[in-house]
This record gives C-alpha cells, structure tokens and sequence, in this order.
C-alpha cells in the first residue's frame, strides 16, 4: 500500500496488511466508498488520509471555450489511502501509472515531481486558506467538492481543443500553384506556429517537406471545389497551395485558424496557458519566428523542445517565460542574441547571471516578482535597455550597477525594500524619466547637495511611509503621484509639473514655486487643508481639482472664475457660500455635496452655461438659482442632485429651464407637490427620484416624460398610482413605503417595465386584473398581510426585525444579494449577510442560497465563535465550486444568538467578513464598526502578506490587476494572494444597542458612519431607513450596485419568566428540541425553500449559467409527526421554546411574478390560496430558500404512514389538492411560494437557469420546486453546461446518514427490525451532515422512511454504526 511504504512498520502498517488481507477487495483504491477497516486505519492518526485520483478519459462533448475549460472529464475517479508521507514515486508504483498531475482551479497541470506527497499539499493547502483543527483538515482532504480547487490526475487529460490551436495536422489532396500543371495528390498536412507544412504520406517527417509561411499571406476560399481552401504566402515570390478537406468540420477548423495566422502583422506564436512543458516539436519548422509567448506554462530546461534548444529560433525578438516556475534563470536564453524583449517576471530566480551581458539587443527586460536583491555588473553593459521591470523583488536599495545604463529611461522598482531614497542617485542616471517605487516602505526623500536632477518626469512614491517630501530639486517632475502616505508637507518644483495626485496623507498646505502654469489636473482630497494655496488661482491651465473631504471653509472668487477649471470637485467640506460668478466660465462638472450652503450663487447657471453635472445633495439649501435672466435659457444642465436639502414645491418652477435635464434628485426634501406644468417641460427626463418628501401625488404630466425610465418615489404620502405605466421606456417604478390603495391601469403595459416595487403600502388592494397585466414584469414586490401567530408574539420578532434595499444604479444587473432571517435556527437567533460580487451576480447569489445552511451545520460542530464563523466561510467558499474558480465576492455575515444552556444570559452579535462589506452597530447613538475592510489600501498587514507572496499589485491596488481586496470567497485562482479566511468578532448586545447597519462596499464609500446612524435615527422603521440609505449613496455620485440591511434591536433587561424545566428534559446548545410541533408541508414536495427576507424579495430574470458545487446547501423533510400535540413550556422572550414558532410564520410579504408561464389554475373548481390572490392568471410568487434547512432540522422523522397521510391532506381551506399544477405553498419567515408547473419545466430547459433551476432573487433567490427534499441539492444535479471556467466530472452522490430525533428512537427500532439488521457494540462518534462524503459510506443503503437530513444529539448506537457514513 503506498500509504505505508514511506512509514516506519508499526502497528499502524500490520493494521493495513490485515486490513487487506481479510478480503476488503482494492481497499487503497476503491471507487466509491471504503470498508469500515479502511475507516478505522484513517480514524487512528490525522496524518492519514484519502487522495482523490481522476484519470485522463475525456468526455466526448464538443470542446469549448477556453484552454482548460475544454477538458471535460468523465468522473474515472479512484480514491487512494495513504499518509502524508507517500510520495508521487510511491503512488505511481502501487498505481502502476507513469506520473501524477496536478490541477488548482480547474486551470494548468503540473506533473509532480516523484519526491512530492500529494495528501500534505492538499493538506498545506487546506492550512493556507484558513483550515486549523487537523482533524477538519482531514475530514476537508476527503471531500469531493475540494476537486473545484485541487485535484489529482493519473495521467495527463486530453485536451482537444488545446492541441487544435497548437497543431493541426491531417491526410488530405493537395495541389501545388495556381496553375493546372500540377495534380492532386494525398499529402500530409499540418498547420502549426506560423506556417503550413505539406510532406509525403509515406515519409512524413524524414522525407522533402514543402514550409509555407502565412504571415501576411491569405487564406481563401475555393468556390471551385467543396471544402477547398486556398493558402498563399506573403511577398512577390509567393507560393500557392490548394487543400481539399474530406469533411466541412475540417474545413472550418483549419480555415479559423489559418485565417488568424494571416492576419497577424507579426510573427507571433502565442502559447501560454496551455500546460506546456516543452515546444511543440512541430513549431521548429517556424524559422521565421520572432515573438513566442509561453506565460503561464511548466517549461522544463531538458528535452527535445526544453528551453536549451530556444536558440534554434534565430529571428526571436521578443521571449515571454513568465509564470513558469523555473526557480533559476535559464542560461540557454542568452545566447538568443537577437532578443530585445525578455519577460521572466514570477518564476522565482534568486540570481542573474553574467551570461545577460550577451544580450546586447535587449531593450526591455522583466524580472518582477521573483526573489532578486542584487543585480551582476554585466548587466551595465547592456547600452539598448531602456526599460528595466524589478517590482517585488528583495532589494533594499536602487541597485548601483543603474548608472551605467545610459540608455534607460523608465525603471519599475514596486514592492521591494528601499526606505530611503537618495536624489542623488537619480541625478547621475542620465537618461532616466519614469520611476516607480510604490509599495516599498520608503521614510525619507534625501537629498544631499544642491545638484538638480534634470531628466525625472515621472515619480511614483504612493502608498509609502513619508512624513515630508522635498521634491524642489527635481525641476523637470511632470507627474507625481504620493496618495496614501503620511505626509504633513510636500514642496514641489513648479516649473513642468502637469499632474499631481496626493490623496489620502495629512497636508496642511502644499508649497509649489514657481506657480505651475502647466499644471492641469491636482487631486488633494483627503487632507487636512483649511485653505487652498494662492498658486491654485494663479495657475492657468487647472482644468481638474479635487479637494473633497477637507476642512475648507471657503473657495477663493479667482478659481471659480477660472477660464480653465472644468471639474471642480469639493464636497464634504465647511463651505457655507460661493462666491458670485462675474464672467462665464467654462465648468463643466461641479460637486459641492456634503457642505454647509444655504444659497448658490445668482448667477451659476446663467454664467456656467457649459455646467452638465451639480451635485449640491447633503447642504441646507432653501432655494436654487434661476436657470436664466430671461424666459430663453441656454442651461446645458444634464444631471442635478439636490437630495437632502430643505427645498420646497416653490423650487421647481425654476427647474423649467433646464430643459436638457435627464437625472434629477429631489430626494428627502420638503415638497409637498411637483408643479404639474412645470413637470412636462422636462421632456427629455431620464431618472426622476423624489423620495423621502411629502407628496400625495405625481403629477399626471409625468406621461409627458417620454424618456423616462426609472422613477423612485418612496417614502412619500402618494395615494394614487402615477401615469407611468405607458411610457416607453420605463423600466423601474418604485413606490413603496406610500399609501397606496389601487392602482389604475391601462389596457397594457410596456414591455420595458422591469422592476416595480409597491411594499409598504398596506392598503393596497390588487385585483386579478392587475396581476395579470403585471405577468411580464420581471422583479415585482407587494406586501402580503401579516398575521401574528403565537410564535411571533413571544419570539423573535419582539427583540429585532429587519428591512433591507439593493438598488442597481446605473449597472445593467445587480450583483448584490441579502440574506436577511429573523428566526434562525431552534432558537431566538437571528442570521443577516450581505454579499457583493462587484462584476459578477452569480458567486452572491450562490452565497445567499448557501451560506445560511452553511452556518446552521457549523454550529453542531462548534460553539467557539472563531471556529463556526471561519468554518462557515471557509466551507461556502468550497461549496461555491467551478463558479468560484474565476469570480469571487465579498461576504458579510452577522449572527444574533445567546446560549441556550445559560436562562440568564444576554445576547451576542458574532460578525464575520471578508472583502469590504461592513457591519456598524449603533451604541448610545454612536456608530460601532464591527468589521474589518480587507483591500489593499486600508489594511497594512493585508498589503505585506500579499506582498511577501510575490503578488503582482499593479498601479491601481489590485492584485493581479483584478480585485483590491485580499480575502473573499470565491477566485480562488488568486490563491494564495486572495484568502476566504474572514475576520471574526463577537459583541455582546445590551439594552444601549439601537440598531445594525449591514452594507456594501459602495454604501459605505458614499455614506459614512456617522451619517448612516443619524439617517437610521431619523427613520426608525428598518426597511425605509435601508432604502433611504441607498438612495443618498445614489445621491453622493454612486454609480454601482448598493445595498443595506437595517436591524432594529429591541434587547433589553427583560426579566425571566420561563416554567422551570421538568426534570427529564435535557437542553442541549443549539440542538433540535426533544418535541418538535407539528410540520405541515404541502402536497407533492415535502420540503420548500423559505425566504429569509420578512419584507420583500426582487425576483430576476438574469440567472446565472455558473454551476454550483456538489453541495449547494441542504434542506429537510417537513412533513406531519404523528402523535399528540404536547403543550408548549411557558418561555420568556429572551429565552423561548425552541420550536414555538417554527413554521408558524404567515406572510407578510410576497413578490408576484411570472415569466411566460401558467399555473393552469380553474378559480371555478379551486379556492384561493390563502393569503394570495389567484385567478387562473400567470402567477409566481415568490419566496426566499435561506432559512428551509435551519428551521426544519428539528423536525421530526416521519413513518411512510405518516407520509401517505400527508397526500391525503392540504393546507388551502377547502381541504383541495392542487397537485396536477405542483403549485406549493411554504408559509415560512413571511413569504409565501407558488410556483407554476409550467415554470418548473420552463426553468429546466433555459440553459441561463442551469446553476439555481429557477429565477434569482438579488435578495432571496427562488428556486422551482421539485419533487425532492432538497431543493438546493436537486438544483446543483441538475444537467450542466459543458463550458465555462472548468468542467468538473460527475461527483459521487453522498449517501445521506441517518439520525434519529431520541423522541422516535423506539419507533424506528421497531421498524427497522424486519428490514435491516442491528449491528451491536458501543456507538461510534457523532458525525455531522456538513463532513458528508460519498467516498467512506457504508455499502447499506439508508432507510426510506426517514428524513435524510434530521439532525439530533443523540443517534441510535446500532442504527448509526450500520450506516456510519465518514472515518472520521
């Protein structure tokens, strides 16, 4: 066994020998599950363990997109006992196999050396994304679902779609010219590198081979001739082929690639990414070859196309081998001599040898990211190097083998070691221009004679440690960048500067002589200035300047008078007035938000006739200028934030002139009406946003609007539904929180209509009529009525509730959800998280649908806060699969709880978050930050670890040019740079915590702290004060996705009035209650997902075609106990009956929606649905799958009897069933479901649906049912695209274990007895559902009757040895 080859012998190697030897047949290398020997050599030491070994077959699907994508594998898996001793040599001679590969992130494959053990790099692996209790990573390694992220191949997989951009080859007739002199004849054909090769059938490759170049030549189709093309090189002695292909997929596939060859200006062979170890043999025969690319690859030194024989490439100019872990710098290279581009960047060299001096053709030369901290003086000699690429190396200072480098004039230093940087220095390279030295910790700036320094145009000091920066003496500076340093003085010459960007530091002033007349653009924001220098009016040239978030309580007369200035950026100051304009001026864009202006100037608008873009929102402005001096206005006004003033109806008369308006903001004003003659001469409107004011209407004149297409008028006293519905544009209408009572529609709708939100009005009434006319709206939001049930008058509901916003901006998609549950778990706890995907709408959406039952399955394993938080994160991070390969996003999760166990104890706020999602807690009326912001820019440490992991940061903070922050879920193609280990904390709540505020990235960018809790103050109800929240982000400039959740705590001292326990009932933390209340569960599926959020869900379209892991989530059965109903204790609201309200809950909320699909509902011969109204018409509405499988775990074990019983029940009032139409009800945390048969199969044909089997709720996800138990699992079996980022082969399928609530323990033993033997002796360990894989599950297959994923404390002793489903 290659387990115990490498160990010592000992008992642990006789328990093996015997293992096998007692008739376990292929026990180190079974396909699907283990023997229980097998699991008890795995249980005796954490080291040992499983590696999951998948062979080469390949799928015989059409190849697609993308260089690894196209391998999609059959699942030919073995798994393998070993130890974290066994080698690959090992394996492979037990395996009988040539060598091991290995893949991470379904992306390059690497053949293992024979000295390294495959199970400890799974294990290192597992350590390094967070993973610390060695029996986790254990239990971690075995799982199938760690494939997505590392996996082990037998041999090299095939990669059809790789070898056919590499190499095409074939026998086909040829003719050779134009002319018919010559005859067709079989040949050998092969289209590689740059040219076409024709040889003999019968010599092939020893024979006389004809070499076509087709750079620059043409490729042509022959009408002639069926599937005949015609190849032609370049130049006036060009040659001529004509190729017959046998098939049309022939035809086209050597067509596409020949035709990219020709096109190419240069000779270019692009072959990175491919896995490669050597040059394709083939590509030899490219003589003519002067750029090769092999990023990305494996290349070896030896062997027949190795990089010692590179330099039979002649013409080679330009030589791409980053990323290919070569470790030293290989030699043969410089003997290329005609290379005047070389990129080793990341391969880990530690040194450069002399041999570079040969290269005296080089021009630009590449060597970050690897381990250098010295330079050979050979390299001085290169006279031609003008670009020299050094960042994130190990160089404590600017090496002095430089200065012989005359001809250099741009040096990229990033991410080293210097802390000082001496002018001098740059002085004596003369012909240096460009610097880069962010990111090395630089203090001082020294400068030790007065010798200026002439040839320096460009320096980059950012994110240093600077405290002062004397840059006087280099009199030639065109651009400096130095944000995010600690600098309270900055002294520059002024004579050629042009750009200068120092954000972020701590300046007073900023000493410039001469004035800098050249100087355009100047960003100072994020300083200390309470005054701007008088050089900024002298300059004559500023045409940007930003000066936000400083102390500056007044602008000078002279620099809005600027005949330059176009964008004047100075918000979030102490300004309390403008001077007056007295000329025209030429600004074009002018942010004042976040100051203290009463009044703008009288003459703005007539003055600043270019102004296109005002935003004064967050000032105290009564009213705003004339748009004119006379009734014709020439305003070119475009956009217009005025939200958060103190503006009246009177204001809008003067908005009239600006005619060209497309976005105004007159959100959170006074207005008590719009001027409906006023409204009309705005006909080119856009967005219209007039929420937070006290309007009883929108003016019928809106209809005049016809380019209308988004209108937000929330938290208004509106009654009467706006003319809108016939615009031709209109996309999004958001009315809620107003009090509406009907609506009054027309005789259709647009098809443009995407989004209407209607809750928060209570008196609204819809009839059948109405909802049939909304049937094509894609995301439709209404209230349901609440009803309160026992439950909710002593649960949850009294200690906290929730609302929520998430708002697109002006992105074409949402890529924010919200997982948003009141009652979480057996308890009174609470579960809320916002997820933010940035780019990307699928990982948040898998995250939402996940991660709630991520977290209930953690809390059975652990009470410690930092173990479940981490766990859960780390476990949704592997759940996200092939999906969370390439995208990635930031998680915020918040987890309201106390101990159970402990009748007096207060309650707790554990937090956890990766990325920049950020919790605040509101404490005496002050904010509390609770999270930690994980980017580049704000967290040092983050910045240093990333940093001494040879990442590439570029210029914008992002690693590897894709995302600032260094630890979300998901991307885990950036590992080890970017982690999904989150940041943990636990607050005890107390009677002084008013509430928490979840958001996004975006909300807190534009809002601050202290800002969000005054505006939750002012509001008090959550779900008003959330979407206020995202309107005034939208208001301060935000362009993205925002959202926010608002949790309104009511925690207080209350006193203890709970029954005293009987005696023989045990409490267990967390666990299911001895008792569960009856579960009722609709016919045809007994379990539905729930939605999480109790006031409204958005239902979109747009689903996600990414695949899901094989463990998407988990739900129960909910089906009806049988048995009296026991009466429930007595409980405080601190301290209530676990399952007192579970399941209890009516709806409060639902989103009605379809998309061409039918209930087939007869209203004749059915009842209504209870709480939903239905006519037969297109009707879903809509539900949140959150909260399913943490609330029905502690139901209880249902006997077939009971579940025959349940089809003969109902939960509509006439007692009908509406089974022909699988229309299912689920009455949980508020919302109801009804979805259509026809839906259900509509959903499972539309391939975008592939990854959720149903539409996606940016704030709780629906899913169609099935008739299954699990509707997350059904949606992750369902048929997968063959494309994408990486094609996994089929999982196993886990065997569900069986656990036994102790109330039916008896029951089932009696059941049992006649099916499945009992299997005596003492119990083995408890194994939670979350550890669950296929490969160690007992052969038994599981008793029907049963819930597959029941949780209790205490399983059956003989019922859990018989199915005992891990090792571990």
């Amino acid at each position: 066994m290659p387990g115990h080859q490498s160990q010592k012998p000992g008992s642990s190697s006789h328990s093996a020998r015997n293992m096998k030897r007692n008739g376990s047949r292929g026990c180190v290398t079974r396909k699907t599950r283990f023997g229980s020997r097998e699991r008890d050599w795995l249980k005796g030491d954490a080291q040992r363990g499983c590696v999951c070994l998948y062979g080469g077959t390949v799928d015989p699907q059409p190849p697609a997109s993308g260089p690894q994508a196209s391998s999609t594998l059959q699942a030919d898996l073995r798994l393998v006992l070993c130890s974290t001793t066994t080698t690959v040599e090992e394996l492979c001679a037990q395996r009988e196999v040539e060598g091991l590969y290995l893949q991470l992130h379904g992306d390059l494959l690497r053949r293992l050396d024979p000295s390294e053990r495959p199970l400890q790099m799974v294990y290192d692996y597992l350590a390094a994304i967070g993973y610390q209790d060695p029996l986790r990573v254990q239990r971690e390694a075995a799982n199938s679902d760690l494939s997505c992220m590392i996996r082990f191949y037998s041999e090299c997989p095939v990669n059809a779609d790789q070898q056919e951009r590499t190499l095409l080859t074939g026998v086909f007739s040829v003719r050779k010219g134009k002319t018919q002199l010559h005859k067709w004849a079989e040949r050998q054909v092969l289209l590689c590198g740059t040219c076409l090769i024709v040889a003999s059938v019968k010599d092939s490759l020893t024979g006389k081979m004809h070499i076509l170049p087709l750079v620059g030549g043409k490729v042509e189709e022959v009408k002639r001739r069926q599937h005949c093309l015609m190849f032609s090189s370049a130049g006036p002695q060009a040659q001529t082929y004509f190729v017959n292909f046998d098939t049309l997929a022939d035809y086209q596939r050597w067509h596409r690639q020949a035709s990219k060859m020709v096109s190419q200006t240069i000779s270019l062979v692009d072959l990175s990414c491919y896995s490669l170890e050597e040059v394709p043999e083939y590509l030899s025969y490219s003589q003519d070859l002067t750029h090769l690319n092999l990023r990305h690859n494996f290349m070896s030194l030896q062997g027949p196309g190795g990089l010692l024989n590179l330099p039979r490439f002649s013409q080679l100019k330009s030589l791409n081998l980053s990323h290919n872990r070569l470790g030293v710098f290989p030699e043969s290279v410089c003997e290329i001599l005609t290379l005047t581009e070389l990129n080793l960047s990341c391969n880990g060299m530690n040194t450069v040898p002399a041999q570079i001096g040969n290269l005296q053709s080089l021009q630009t030369l590449s060597l970050d990211g690897n381990q250098l901290n010295f330079l050979p003086e050979e390299l001085g000699g290169l006279a031609q190097l003008s670009s020299l690429g050094l960042s994130f190396n190990n160089f404590p200072h600017i090496p002095g083998v430089l200065d012989r480098l005359s001809g250099m004039d741009r040096l990229a230093m990033a991410g080293n070691r210097v802390e000082t940087l001496e002018l001098g220095i740059l002085a004596r390279m003369s012909h240096l221009k460009n610097i880069d030295l962010r990111l090395n910790g630089l203090r001082w700036v020294k400068s030790e004679a007065l010798e200026a320094v002439k040839q320096v145009t460009q320096l980059d000091l950012r994110d240093n440690h600077l405290a002062t920066l004397d840059l006087s003496s280099i009199c030639s500076l065109e651009i400096l960048h130095c944000q995010r340093n600690q600098l309270r003085a900055l002294t520059l010459s002024g004579f050629t500067l042009r750009t200068l960007h120092a954000s972020s530091n701590r300046l007073t002033t900023v000493n410039i002589y001469p004035v800098p007349n050249q100087l355009t653009q100047m960003d100072l924001s994020r300083n200390l200035l309470e005054y701007l220098p008088d050089w900024v009016c002298d300059s004559r040239k500023v045409e940007v300047l930003d000066v936000t978030h400083n102390f500056l309580s007044e602008l000078p007369a002279r620099l809005l008078s600027s005949l330059s200035l176009r964008k004047l950026l100075a918000g979030n100051n102490r300004l309390q007035r403008l001077p007056d304009l007295l000329d025209h001026v030429p600004l074009e864009v002018l942010d004042l938000q976040h100051n203290k202006l009463g009044e703008l100037p009288e003459s703005l608008f007539y003055k600043a006739l270019n102004l296109k873009y005002l935003n004064v929102s967050a000032n105290a402005l009564e009213i705003i200028p004339p748009s004119s001096q006379s009734e014709e206005s020439l305003s070119t006004l475009q956009e217009l934030y005025l939200t958060g003033n103190k503006l009246n109806e009177n204001c809008a008369a003067l908005l009239v002139g600006h005619q060209n308006l497309r976005v105004l903001h007159m959100a959170y004003n006074q207005l008590l009406s719009f001027p409906a003659s006023k409204l009309s001469k705005l006909e080119l409107l856009e967005e219209l946003n007039l929420s937070g004011n006290k309007l009883k209407t929108i003016p019928s004149t809106v209809s005049s609007c016809k380019r209308l297409h988004t209108l937000i008028a929330h938290s208004n006293h509106i009654s009467v539904f706006p003319e809108i519905l016939n615009l031709p544009e209109i996309k999004l209408v958001d009315l809620s929180c107003n009090e509406l009572t009907e609506i009054l529609l027309p005789d259709s709708l647009t098809a443009t209509l995407h989004e209407l939100d209607l809750t928060g009005n209570s008196s609204l009434l819809l009839e059948h009529k109405t909802l049939n006319l909304f049937s094509h709206i894609t995301t439709l939001k209404l209230d349901q009525k609440p009803a309160m049930t026992a439950g909710d008058s002593l649960g949850s509901s009294t200690l906290w509730n929730h609302g929520y916003s998430e708002m697109s901006g002006q992105r074409n998609k949402l890529c924010v959800s919200v997982l948003a549950v009141d009652r979480f778990g057996d308890s009174v706890e609470a579960a809320y998280g916002v997820f933010d995907g940035d780019r990307n709408e699928e990982v948040p959406r898998l995250l939402q649908c996940t991660m709630g039952d991520v977290l209930s399955e953690e809390l059975l394993h652990s009470n410690v806060d930092s173990v479940y938080m981490s766990n859960t994160f780390l476990t949704s991070h592997r759940k996200l699969g092939m999906a969370g390969q390439k995208l990635g996003a930031s998680a915020l999760l918040c987890y309201i709880h106390h101990e159970p166990s402990e009748l007096g104890s207060y309650f707790s706020l554990t937090v956890a978050n990766v990325g920049s999602c950020q919790a605040v807690l509101c404490r005496d009326g002050q904010p509390l930050p609770l999270s930690k912001v994980f980017s580049l820019e704000q967290s040092t440490e983050e910045m240093d670890r990333v940093k001494l992991s040879k990442a590439i940061i570029t210029e914008d903070n992002k690693v590897s040019g894709v995302t600032c922050c260094s630890r979300l879920l998901g991307c885990s193609y950036l590992s080890p740079w970017v982690l999904p280990k989150p940041w943990v904390r636990t607050e005890p709540l107390c009677s002084q915590d008013d509430f928490l505020i979840l958001g996004n990235r975006a909300l807190f960018e534009k809002v601050s702290y202290q800002e969000a809790v005054c505006t939750v103050q002012a509001v008090r109800d959550p779900r008003a004060a959330a979407k206020k929240l995202c309107t005034l982000a939208q208001s301060y400039g935000c362009r993205d996705n925002v959202g926010a959740v608002v949790v309104s705590l009511h925690i207080g001292e209350d006193s203890c009035t709970c029954e005293t326990p009987h005696a023989n009932t045990g409490t267990e933390p967390r666990g299911p209650p001895p008792t569960p209340l009856p579960v009722t569960a609709p016919p045809g599926d007994p379990a539905m997902p729930s939605s999480s959020s109790g006031i409204a869900s958005e239902f979109n379209s747009e689903t996600s075609a990414s695949e899901m892991g094989s463990e998407a989530g988990s739900t129960a059965s909910d089906e009806h106990p049988s048995g009296p109903t026991v009466r429930p204790e007595r409980r405080c609201s601190l301290h209530p009956a676990a399952t007192l309200f579970l399941f209890q809950r009516q709806p409060s909320c639902t989103t009605f929606s379809s998309n061409q699909s039918d209930n087939g509902l007869d209203s004749d011969d059915e009842a209504p649905l209870e709480g939903v109204i239905s006519n037969g018409s297109k009707l879903e509405v809509e539900v949140d799958i959150h909260c399913c499988a943490f609330q029905i775990r502690s139901g209880p074990a249902a006997s077939p009897k009971d579940h025959n019983l349940d089809k003969t029940r109902s939960d509509y009032p006439n007692g009908k069933m509406r089974r022909q139409n699988s229309v299912v009800v689920s009455a949980t945390n508020g919302c109801l479901l009804a979805v259509c048969g026809r839906e259900i199969s509509d959903l499972k044909k539309s391939p975008s649906t592939s990854s959720l089997f149903g539409k996606k709720l940016s704030n709780g996800s629906v899913v169609a049912p099935e008739d299954s138990h699990n509707l997350i699992e059904v949606a992750v079996e369902a048929p997968k695209k063959k494309s994408g980022y990486f094609t996994a082969p089929a999982q196993q399928d886990p065997e569900d274990q069986l656990v036994v609530p102790p109330s039916l323990e008896q029951d089932v033993r009696e059941q049992l007895r006649g099916q499945s033997p009992m299997v005596p002796g003492p119990p083995p360990p408890f194994t939670p559902p979350s550890i669950r894989d296929p490969v160690w599950d007992h052969p038994h297959p599981p008793a029907p009757m049963l819930p597959q994923r029941d949780l209790a404390p205490n399983p059956i002793p003989g019922l859990q040895q018989e199915v005992y489903d891990t090792a571990l």
